[in-house]
């Protein structure tokens, strides 16, 4: 027998001598074609071929070889960097700048998805505008810090709308700390673009009602101009 008809034959044996379980058949495929493909996209393969292992993979690398996935790298992480710290069960908001690299337009429907580690967002995955090459934009998600101090990392990536994960892989490592100051931060951050004014050297609190935050000396001017 010849060495390829050889190879031929054990590649038919591997896809024969499997399971017909779909679970098992999707862990296959994602883990012979690496993994970047996810479930749907393993799954998608299969069905379109009966769910034959090697009919599934190569379509899935002759689409790739036809297909050309968009790009996208970080450009910056604008708020909460590597192991920043804020309080437990705190609301922040995570931004990273990014930027369509590529020659391509990324295409509608495309979005950010959790990946791995803790999803700290109150979502899996966040719509993202279309972008042309060479544009940047910014990414927001809202999230929420944990109740236990410590050390936590989120993975995400970029999706398109068949499934597929492109650029890449963005995190965030966050340290959960008494104390923390993230969040105070973004909230005077919003005071001041909302056009508040905090008094340097006052012990104004922008969080308190109106009439209790007033640096003491407004009230003093008050008084004389009452007199």
């Amino acid at each position: 027998m010849e060495v390829d008809d050889l190879e031929q034959n054990l590649l038919q044996q591997f896809s024969c001598m499997g399971t017909t379980d779909h679970e098992v058949l999707i862990s296959q495929l994602r883990k012979l074609v690496g993994d970047d493909v996810n479930e749907a996209t393993a799954s998608f393969f299969l069905d379109m071929n009966n769910w034959n292992l090697q009919a599934a993979i190569c379509s899935y690398f002759e689409f790739q070889s036809t297909h050309k996935l968009p790009n996208m790298t970080l450009v910056q992480d604008v708020t909460i960097g590597e192991g920043e710290s804020v309080p437990p069960q705190t609301s922040f908001v995570k931004t990273w700048k990014v930027a369509n690299n590529g020659d391509d337009r990324w295409p509608d429907g495309s979005y950010l998805a959790f990946t791995g580690g803790v999803n700290l967002a109150l979502q899996t995955a966040v719509p993202v505008a279309p972008l042309n090459p060479g544009e940047v934009t910014d990414i927001n998600v809202d999230m929420n810090s944990p109740s236990l101090p410590g050390m936590y990392e989120s993975k995400w990536r970029m999706v398109t709308p068949n499934g597929s994960y492109f650029g890449d892989t963005i995190w965030v490592i966050l340290s959960v700390a008494e104390g923390g100051t993230m969040a105070l931060t973004q909230q005077l951050t919003h005071f001041n673009a909302l056009g508040s004014v905090i008094p340097i050297g006052s012990p104004f609190n922008p969080f308190a009602a109106q009439n209790v935050g007033r640096p003491q000396h407004l009230h003093q001017d008050d008084a004389q101009m009452g007199s």
